[in-house]
This record gives C-alpha cells, sequence and structure tokens, in this order.
C-alpha cells in the first residue's frame, strides 16, 4: 500500500536538463544566459552580506523590488508578485485557481512542466496539439479551452522559438478562467511587451510571469514574478510561502532589473549570434524554426536526432534533445529535434565545428 496521494503515485515528474559539475563543457541546452550579470548586481549581493542582516527574515512583500519592476512595466507595485523563480509562480497560480478534477490547458509541444503541475494539484490537463507550423489549432480551441480553469501559453514558446500574436493570446482567454502569459522568453521577441495586454479588454484575466533566469543572466539565484491586476495578485498571494524569496535574491533581482541598459546590451548580443547560427545551421541542412528567444529550434532529415545528440555529447558539447509523443502529423505520431541554446560566438563556433565534423563522418 502506497503512503504517497494517489496523484503523486500516478505521475512521472519533470525532468530539468542536464547540469554537469565538471568543468570543460560547451553548455547550450538549459537556455541560460551566456553572458554575466549586471555588476549592480555583484554589488547588491555584497551590500546584502555586509549588512549583518541574514538571520532575519526577508521582507515578505518584497517593497523594493516590486517598485523596481512597477517602473519597468508601468504599473503599480500592486500589480506584482515575486516568486523563487518563474516555476514557482506557476506553482501559486495552479494552487490559486484550479482545484482537483478541473482542467487546464497547454499549447503543446510546448513546456512540459506545466502538466507536472496540474498533476500534483489532482487536475487534468489537456494538451491543445499545435499546428505543423506551430500556430493555434482554432479548429479544436472551442473543445479545448471550454471549462479550463487555466490555460497556460509560453510566449515565445519552447521548443520551438515561435511568438504568437497578440489578438491569438486574446483569443485564448477561456470562457470561465484564467489565461496565463509564460513570458520568460519575453526579452529576447522582436517586439517585448510592457504590460500591454493586461491593460487591453478582458486583461484582468490575464497573468504575466517573468524569470532572471534568461535575459538577466541570473539562472542560479532563483528569481521570477507575475504581474496581474491587483485583484488577481491579492489572491495569489494568499497562496504563496510567507519568506518565498530569501534576502540575497531579492537584492540582485531588484539591481538587475534596474539594470535595463545591461540586459539589453546582453539581449542584443544573443540575437546577433541567434542569426548567425541560424544561418549556420540552414547551411548544414537544418531545418531552423525562426525563433524570438535565446534558443534554436531545428531538425535534421538525414541523421536521428538523438545519434546527433549523443555525438555532440562525447565532445563535450551539451545540446537538448527532445522528443513528444501524441504528435499526429509527425512522423509515428513523434516530434523530436534539436533545442539549442545561443551561447558565446566562441561556444557557437565549437558547436558548428563539431557539427561539421559529426556530419562529414
Amino acid at each position: 500500500m502506497s503512503l504517497f496521494r494517489p496523484a503523486i503515485e500516478r505521475m512521472a515528474g519533470y525532468t530539468p536538463g542536464e547540469q554537469p559539475q565538471d568543468s570543460g563543457w560547451i553548455k547550450l541546452n538549459t537556455n541560460e544566459n551566456p553572458y554575466p550579470p549586471s555588476p549592480a548586481v555583484l554589488k547588491a549581493l555584497h551590500a546584502t552580506v555586509d549588512s549583518g542582516r541574514l538571520h532575519l527574515y526577508p521582507d515578505p512583500l518584497a517593497k523594493a523590488f516590486r517598485q523596481a519592476a512597477a517602473e519597468v512595466f508601468q504599473v503599480d507595485p500592486d500589480w506584482i508578485l515575486p516568486g523563487n523563480g518563474s516555476d514557482e509562480v506557476l506553482t501559486i497560480l495552479t494552487r490559486t485557481f484550479v482545484d482537483p478534477g478541473q482542467s487546464t490547458v497547454y499549447p503543446y509541444p510546448s513546456y512540459i512542466l506545466y502538466e507536472t503541475l496540474a498533476d500534483i494539484q489532482d487536475a487534468g490537463s489537456t494538451r491543445w496539439l499545435l499546428n505543423p507550423d506551430w500556430s493555434f489549432n482554432w479548429s479544436t480551441a472551442g473543445n479545448v479551452l471550454e471549462s479550463a480553469k487555466l490555460v497556460f501559453i509560453p510566449n515565445p514558446n519552447s521548443p520551438s522559438g515561435n511568438r504568437w500574436s497578440d489578438s491569438d493570446i486574446l483569443r485564448a482567454i477561456p470562457p470561465s478562467g484564467m489565461l496565463v502569459l509564460d513570458e520568460a522568453y519575453g526579452d529576447f521577441a522582436d517586439s517585448p511587451h510592457r504590460g500591454e495586454l493586461l491593460r487591453q479588454p478582458r486583461g484582468e484575466r490575464i497573468v504575466i510571469t517573468r524569470t532572471f533566469s534568461k535575459s538577466y543572466s541570473l539562472a542560479g539565484i532563483r528569481f521570477g514574478f507575475a504581474i496581474a491586476h491587483p485583484d488577481v495578485i491579492a489572491g495569489m498571494q494568499k497562496a504563496k510561502d510567507s519568506y518565498n524569496c530569501d534576502a540575497l535574491s531579492l537584492a540582485a533581482a531588484t539591481a538587475a532589473m534596474r539594470d535595463q541598459n545591461w540586459m539589453q546590451a546582453n539581449v542584443a548580443k544573443i540575437r546577433a549570434t541567434r542569426a548567425r547560427l541560424a544561418e549556420s545551421l540552414t547551411q548544414l541542412g537544418f531545418a531552423v524554426t525562426p525563433s524570438q528567444t535565446n534558443f534554436i529550434w531545428c531538425t535534421y532529415p538525414g541523421r536521428p536526432h538523438r545519434d546527433l545528440y549523443d555525438a555532440l555529447k562525447s565532445r563535450k558539447i551539451l545540446v537538448r534533445y527532445m522528443k513528444f509523443p501524441g504528435v499526429d502529423w509527425a512522423p509515428d505520431g513523434i516530434l523530436d529535434g534539436l533545442r539549442i541554446s545561443i551561447g558565446t560566438d566562441d561556444e557557437i563556433n565549437g558547436l558548428l565545428t563539431a557539427l561539421r565534423h559529426i556530419l562529414s563522418q
């Protein structure tokens, strides 16, 4: 007899990307930023340690961070809720809005953690199968969205890197639930959002989530936040842990948010390298999906993708091999391919050199 809840006993759990602890790797598998965070972050961390206040709880309301984020996104601070990574914000949203037995929806293929969060809550999770060009399949939307309490939409999407239009996003708001717009990669898009959708009609039914793991180069501190109308944020506050963000992460995130120029300069470098990588992969025979993120999704018709992944790994180059069953328009119902994070120019040169050698064998 199992001691676990039935929902936990049934679920498989989410598997994060590999994190090798030894040196010498070209690591292009988990969409980290290859450039360092703002120097202001290090200064803020030192100041927090030197303050002699680490024996005290951090500010449970994160007032300094909320003020900094509110200024960037042109809202009041009570529109902001911080979390221990945007994954915790997604967890808070599921706790807040979804009862056991109720339904969540997410486009598929995309971020499989949405399904895991529903499983933990003992809720249903429906995959809204995308079209082969990664657009929404509106012919199935009515049945899929009708009873959803939460609709998760990563925009730009992972693994594809595509971005849906604002009109499509607004159209996907469920009749009796909330839409979660997961903008983990939003700063890499051609026209990043700054909370505009929340000021549209029905914007009170949208929650935007953001992370510091990508554009702000702070994957190691685990910090993210939600932006939504104040009554939504107030409800989410009830479901979060009392002190869910520690003093060091609050200090780092606040400093990073206040140095937008540093973040934007790193984003510009990544976007330039992304364009070069896409062109080079295309010349090597890969099919590359145009990306609005800090990674590229690509497929190769001549070799199994798992073999390419293994060959790169044997050379201490990590990319993400991804496989999505249940895609009826893919061969044998399984879509697979390689998702490649954008590294430094030197790292991308190393990747391309290795691929040319592998493909020539």
